[in-house]
């Protein structure tokens, strides 16, 4: 117990609570996140992710609540937080190496830092070879591809990733969430990732999150302890995948 009460957590989330006028949507939601850990949170549709990820970075101001990383409140000027979000957020008119240096820049990281970070990431991602390319003549895979490896390369204290995958056939999620494990294991960054897909939670997590519908509560966490790498045709992938699939389905 002496152990379990001394323990440090990455991220805590206390009594989080989030409304629109009278409309309720996060209830008193509190959960720990543990140092480079990979919290996926699944639940019904409309039942307030992004809401819930717009509340942790402050574009929604919430009604109630802290969030700590670190056991500090969480301040964008002092903590490095990066947000994926669903859309794909390159500039256009900076080549492929000025997108995934943009972030690092901004924070007036050192010049030979910065370009000893982008050549790490871009190598990791497969994209060395279109460092001179723009946006434009890049394939949808590829633009995630410059996004991730924009806010991998900040080694931010916390990742939010927003259904990142959403809007891609699934070999090119597949392929895209194989590179994502792989950033992540070298790194060691703390992800927080929303997902609509629960086999793409099962894939990636470390634990799983699930919410209820609005106002939303936390209905349990899910420890996933499946050896990667994974396969989705496992027996025991199957079964914790129906295991979070019914916790949704029956509200």
């Amino acid at each position: 117990m002496e152990k379990e009460q001394a323990k440090k957590y990455k991220i805590e989330v206390r009594n989080l609570t989030k409304s629109f006028g009278d409309l309720l949507v996060l209830d008193d939601i509190s959960f720990q996140v543990e140092d480079g850990e990979f919290l996926c949170i699944v639940g019904p549709t409309g039942c307030g992710k992004t809401t819930f990820l717009n509340s942790l970075t402050k574009l929604y101001e919430i009604n109630k609540g802290e969030m700590l990383i670190d056991g500090e409140p969480i301040d964008l000027k002092k903590h490095n937080v990066a947000y994926i979000f669903q859309e794909y957020s390159t500039m256009s008119w900076l080549t492929i190496e000025e997108n995934i240096a943009f972030g690092l820049r901004i924070k007036r990281i050192p010049e030979n830092v910065v370009k000893e970070r982008v050549e790490e990431v871009m190598e990791m991602v497969n994209l060395t070879k279109f460092r001179k390319y723009y946006p434009r003549q890049l394939s949808a895979s590829m633009l995630q591809r410059v996004v991730i490896a924009r806010a991998f390369a900040t080694k931010p204290d916390l990742l939010l990733m927003d259904e990142p995958y959403g809007q891609l056939d699934l070999n090119l999620k597949y392929h895209l969430e194989d590179e994502l494990i792989k950033l992540w294991e070298q790194l060691k960054t703390t992800v927080i990732f929303i997902t609509h897909n629960i086999e793409e939670a099962v894939y990636l997590s470390d634990k799983i999150m699930v919410l209820t519908n609005k106002p939303t509560k936390i209905k349990t966490s899910m420890i996933n302890e499946l050896p990667r790498p994974r396969k989705v045709t496992d027996t025991e992938f199957v079964k914790l995948r129906n295991e979070v699939t019914d916790l949704i389905k029956w509200w």
